[in-house]
């Protein structure tokens, strides 16, 4: 791309998704304590509801920044996956 305007939108395009994204985060950190603390079961399943489709629209945004190359994580290494299990197995 060498024209400055595409280039523009496009780092608009990725400082947005990434805005969105954070916000998902804390979206579903609050709807995830509502749905944990509700005593009456109906408002509870429906922080749920509320929570899966949120974490769905997180996933979309996660996988757009994603295939752009914009939000890539890291991948653990398999010794420490190894490492953390037999942590949390022995209690």
């Amino acid at each position: 791309m060498t024209n400055p305007d595409q280039c523009a939108n496009l780092y608009d395009v990725k400082e947005v998704l990434g805005d969105c994204l954070s916000s998902q985060k804390q979206i579903t950190a609050a709807y995830n304590t509502f749905a944990g603390e509700c005593v009456d079961p109906r408002l509870r399943n429906a922080f749920l509801n509320i929570l899966d489709e949120e974490h769905c629209i997180q996933a979309d945004i996660f996988k757009d920044l994603n295939a752009h190359g914009w939000y890539l994580p890291e991948q653990a290494e398999q010794q420490k996956i190894t490492q953390t299990r037999n942590q949390l197995t022995r209690g």
